[in-house]
């Protein structure tokens, strides 16, 4: 240390102490410590110094006082700045530095519970002092605000000094202390409390009782009031027989197998041990029926508690009852304990809550407000200063609540699951069946609650297996009954956050457990309840924690889900839900429609008119199909749930999702989700247009499948089906996809047979976009024939009608089919722009399978050309295309034309 400035003003030259024998000298370096480590201005130090009447020569004298302070200091601590001067100081070489630095660690040391290291931290900071800061200097105004400052917190050390030795029992060895402090600083009341508490607790009851009467007289002649809340309490404790040491201590005991939640439980601790400023620090944990919210709460306040010496409360608000308790008789509860009581209650919740704030005022108070219904419940109960804290639990989400900081509680990770099964089953009998463990966890859905109940029923159940409980949860509708053990009961819990909610809103969560495990978008409630909208509805399942917000798709829609046993909870609550499901499949049939509308003309669309069904406002409906692959791929998961929930309720919904559905499962080539939907709604009663319908979307995908022989065995059914019903258009797609199954045979003439059929259904009904297709299927045959100039014709004639009706996607396929034709014939950089010009059009449209395709057929006209540094790039990314895709026979014609050119 080179300065010490609490006392009279020293530095050290390296051997010992000096003082500083001029006066105007010492004005200098008190002026650059009070303003550390911000520079002075020369100006500045004038004025310090002279007051405001310097000679002439002050800065020359100003320059040289500097220079005798750096000869006892060095050059280093004292530095020149543009304008002035600046001390430039760690907090090892100046006391003043090194106190407030000491403090800060000793307070820090206090909040994390080591109050032993507080203490000493305390003692040492204190023991800088060698009476009042800057005692030789010239006490200007810069230096009064500093003087100032480091007193006032030399009295804040001494109080948290105080209040650790007497928690920890030390309540003789402070007494003489404060007697002294009381006697020099008689209108600080913190002392006078600390005295009594300190004798009360050494068995000095009535010297307690007189040291208050001291106090009030003070008060009352000095400055005409009363003592302040915090002593007043203390005093009617005293009379009462009932100050605990340390104040009141209400937290119960924390749950000694807690597991997990080390980050949110640090996050919470972290910042109630913040408290400081003009307000509490407030922390609300919510989450849904389960989520070990109270027992959160309970173990952040036990480790966080050491920093709130004065009281520890707790009350249960009762939020999820149903009555919850009211402000005013939570606030007489907390009075009460606060010696408060009888005449001295005041009534109405405005007058408890100001008394509230009066004795709690220079306190520093833990509470914790548990299960609360609202922020209207918990506000009246807050403190009004800086030093105390606040934990409040609830389901809801108390966003009005100002300054809170909110913590949201989920479910817990598998593996913090895990050891909580662990912790109350035993790890041997979790490890000797971690198949079974892990089963059970998922049925609990790693909510605490339910995995606390399923490990007291094998607790009680010494006999069972753990397989013997999984095979009992696995049936979903027993399994809220198999989740009940004692007052445990996870339906219960459940019941009680629906019991406040108004019933429109009961019932919107029971509709929405018909979607299964799936996240889902918003609009949907409005279809199941058959309104507009009913984004109101769902921000109060939201807000009170029955409904997850879990993501914003690629589409910009908040995506939302239900935890497992809340969804098992809502269906068995979803009562007479026909109507609802048919409103909520109508609605996605009409959004595929429109998303399909705004795609290129596919072959694949629904050949079966469906009846209007229920449709969402328009403007919402063209909003979030805008951009129709960004919405489907955010839907895809759902949409086959979808298909699935249908398949058991509404076959014939189950039929008109599966059909719709193809356009996108061909543009994506989604072939797994293109065979599911078919062979699922295969199994179910249709008439012979739907099984028509389902027999030509089978075919299909095993033909991309490379599955001919079922693919024609299906499409020929579906041929015969659709002919005998006169269904022309069916007849021309299925005589169409024939053409194709031929065509991959290598049976071109039946294949052209059959395009020639389909054509001419198409011609005559004005079909133009399965015009220009089946002309570029032609072509296609007769290229494969080698009739090239035929083929060039029919190419002709499909471009022309797709280039007129804007059909970009066809125009592109005959672009990519003509491309192949002028390689055969010679006219490959041609060839190659046709390509380039195709791929383009794909990419745009994201068309993976005709991206691949066309890199194929590029990739071979490169080959042909022996150009291999375009070959291998084109080839390599078609092949990788085709493998996401699963088809095998083309990916496999890359990796053989690779193995040639690698040849």
């Amino acid at each position: 240390m080179r300065i010490r400035v609490l006392g009279s003003m020293e530095v050290f030259d390296g051997a010992i102490w000096r003082a500083i024998g001029a006066a105007k000298c010492r004005a200098v370096l008190a002026s650059l410590v009070a303003q550390a480590p911000d520079p002075v201005h020369t100006d500045q130090l004038i004025d310090e110094v002279w007051a405001g009447a310097p000679p002439k020569t002050a800065p020359t004298q100003i320059h040289g006082y500097v220079s005798r302070l750096r000869r006892l200091l060095g050059d280093a601590i004292l530095t020149r700045s543009a304008l002035g001067y600046r001390l430039v100081a760690e907090p090892g070489d100046v006391d003043a530095l090194a106190f407030e630095s000491w403090i800060g660690s000793a307070n820090a040391a206090l909040r994390r519970g080591d109050t032993d290291l507080g203490t000493r931290l305390l003692g040492d900071a204190l023991a800088l002092w060698r009476g009042a800061p800057f005692a030789d200097a010239a006490v200007t105004d810069r230096v009064r605000v500093r003087v100032e400052r480091l007193t006032e917190l030399r009295l804040s050390a001494l109080e948290s000094r105080f209040d650790a030795e007497i928690g920890l029992g030390r309540h003789a060895a402070v007494i003489g202390e404060l007697r002294a402090l009381v006697a020099e600083h008689p209108l600080r009341e913190q002392f006078w409390r600390q005295l009594m508490v300190a004798l009360y607790h050494g068995g000095r009851q009535a010297e307690a009782l007189d040291e208050y009467r001291r106090l009030r007289s003070v008060l009352v002649e000095e400055l005409g009031t009363e003592p302040g809340s915090g002593v007043r309490g203390v005093h009617q404790q005293i009379l009462d027989g009932t100050l605990r040491p340390g104040g009141v201590r209400q937290l119960p005991a924390v749950i000694p197998d807690f597991t997990g939640r080390r980050a949110v439980a640090g996050a919470v601790v972290d910042r109630l041990i913040s408290a400081d400023g003009d307000a509490p620090a407030v922390v609300v944990v919510h989450g849904g029926p389960g989520t070990g919210k109270s027992t959160l709460a309970l173990r952040a306040a036990h480790q966080v508690a050491h920093a709130f010496p004065d009281a520890h409360l707790h009350l249960d608000l009762a939020g999820t009852s149903g009555q919850p308790r009211p402000p005013a008789e939570l606030l007489a509860e907390i009075l009460r304990c606060l010696g408060v009581a009888g005449q001295n209650l005041p009534d109405g919740v405005a007058a408890r809550s100001a008394l509230l704030r009066s004795h709690l005022a220079d306190l520093r108070t833990l509470l914790v407000l548990d299960d609360a219904s609202g922020s209207a419940q918990v506000l009246p109960l807050l403190p009004s200063n800086g030093r105390s804290a606040v934990v409040v639990t609830s389901r809801h989400l108390l966003t009005d609540l100002p300054g809170a900081r909110h913590v949201e509680l989920g479910t817990l990770t598998a593996a913090e699951g895990y050891e909580l099964l662990a912790r109350i089953v035993g790890e041997d009998r979790v490890g000797a069946e971690p198949e079974a463990a892990r089963a059970i966890l998922r049925y609990c859905g790693n909510l605490p609650l339910s995995i606390r109940i399923a490990g007291g029923r094998l607790l009680g159940r010494r006999s069972w297996t753990l397989e013997v409980l999984a095979e009992r949860l696995a049936d979903e509708s027993q399994r809220l009954a198999e989740l009940k053990l004692g007052d445990l009961d996870v339906r219960a819990s459940v019941d009680l956050s629906l019991r406040s909610l108004p019933e429109d809103v009961v019932r919107g969560f029971g509709l929405l457990g018909l979607l299964g495990p799936h996240e889902f978008p918003g609009w949907v409630l409005a279809a199941l309840l058959d309104r507009p909208r009913a984004d109101d509805v769902l921000d109060v399942l939201v807000d009170a924690n029955l409904v997850q917000l879990v993501s914003t798709d690629r589409a910009g829609q908040p995506r939302y889900r239900l935890h497992d046993l809340l969804r098992v909870y809502a269906a068995e609550r979803a009562g007479e839900s026909a109507a609802a499901l048919e409103r909520l499949l109508g609605a996605w049939l009409d959004l595929l429609a429109r998303a399909q509308r705004r795609r290129p003309p596919s072959m694949f669309e629904p050949v079966i008119g469906e009846p209007p069904g229920w449709r969402l406002p328009d403007a919402v409906a063209q909003r979030l199909v805008r951009d129709p692959l960004a919405w489907l791929d955010a839907e895809r998961k759902l949409l086959s749930g979808l298909v699935r929930l249908a398949a058991g309720r509404r076959p014939d919904l189950c039929r008109a999702l599966t059909a719709a559905l193809v356009p996108y499962h061909d543009d994506r080539a989604f072939y797994d989700d293109w065979l599911a939907n078919h062979d699922l709604a295969l199994r179910l009663n249709h008439g012979d247009l739907g099984r028509a319908e389902l027999l030509r979307g089978l075919a299909h995908v095993q033909i991309y499948r490379g599955e001919l022989t079922e693919a024609a065995g299906n499409m020929t059914r579906s041929l015969v089906l659709f002919r005998a019903a006169g269904h022309v258009l069916g007849e021309g797609l299925a005589a169409s996809g024939m053409a194709t199954i031929d065509r991959h045979r290598g049976r071109y003439d039946s294949s052209l047979r059959y395009v020639n059929q389909s054509l001419d259904i198409f011609v005559r009904t004005g079909n133009r976009a399965m015009e220009a297709q089946l002309r570029c299927a032609a072509g296609r045959l007769l290229v494969a024939r080698g009739r090239l100039d035929d083929a060039r014709l029919w190419f002709a004639q499909a471009l022309e009608i797709a280039t007129a009706d804007g059909d970009v996607h066809r125009e592109a396929v005959v672009l990519r089919e003509l491309g192949e034709l002028r390689h055969r014939a010679g006219e490959s950089h041609q060839a190659l722009r046709d390509l380039d010009r195709a791929l383009g059009v794909f990419t745009e449209l994201q068309d993976d399978r005709c991206v691949a395709y066309t890199l194929l057929t590029r990739g071979q006209v490169h080959a042909d050309l022996r150009d291999r540094d375009r070959a291998v790039p084109a080839l390599l990314r078609a092949a990788e295309m085709f493998r996401r895709n699963g088809n095998v026979s083309s990916e496999q014609d890359c990796r053989q034309l690779l193995g040639v050119l690698d040849g």
